[in-house]
């Protein structure tokens, strides 16, 4: 059965965290709380790409976040961008980091997480391992730094694939779920912050247009 969509409270709207702009993109900092696109249903057409529509009419949603994650979106500013943007998406020609705080120690110092996914269909929008039918993704980690009178962990994620809750379903499943993860965390590490702990950090790309390495870093406001 598919999970009933949770009361959407968008955070205030104080104004947009532009990071880059120029004539054929922008990067912009979503924050935590916030759909990437509108939602289905009454009152969930408060999102990103209607704020940053209202400023640049003419600018065309990319790729998205998760809702409750923050962090680094870019948006075209018109229909060829969009296109090359979407490619170098689909070519994974677009480094990321994000940044999360998970439950525990993680051991060592860097390590590579590889399980397939696949949509948990009796309990959307959850997504599940399954070797059989899920498709490949890949998520390498680095340990930056351990606190151990909460016990928990801050890592550096860098997805080589961009599966659906890919991020909250690896560190779930090597017994490290993040912080204020709704879905795949248990009660008691859930309650352990006020949100997701997780966001988007980096962006880089060859610029479509110039052709120059574009990297927009962007710290987590945790």
């Amino acid at each position: 059965m598919t999970r009933p969509a949770p009361a959407y409270f968008p955070p205030p709207d104080s104004g947009l965290d532009i990071r880059y702009v120029d004539a054929d993109l922008l990067v912009v900092d979503k924050p935590s709380g916030l759909l990437s696109v509108p939602g289905r249903g009454a009152g969930m057409d408060d999102n990103l790409a209607s704020r940053v529509q209202a400023r640049y009419p003419e600018a065309l949603t990319v790729h998205r976040l998760d809702m409750d994650t923050s962090g680094l979106l870019v948006m075209a500013r018109n229909a060829e961008v969009h296109r090359a943007l979407g490619r170098l998406f689909e070519l994974r020609q677009v480094e990321k980091e994000y940044i999360a705080v998970v439950a525990g120690r993680v051991a060592g110092s860097e390590r590579s997480i590889a399980l397939p996914l696949i949509a948990d269909w009796p309990n959307r929008p959850r997504q599940m391992v399954d070797f059989v039918q899920g498709k490949p993704a890949l998520t390498h980690l680095e340990v930056l730094s351990y606190d151990a009178g909460d016990d928990t962990t801050r890592v550096r994620l860098r997805p080589e694939t961009g599966r659906s809750h890919q991020l909250r379903v690896h560190l779930q499943s090597i017994g490290h779920p993040i912080l204020g993860d709704d879905l795949y965390a248990p009660r008691q590490i859930l309650a352990q912050a006020p949100r997701l702990l997780l966001h988007a950090a980096l962006l880089a790309f060859r610029h479509p247009v110039s052709g120059e390495w574009l990297s927009v870093r962007c710290e987590p406001p945790f």
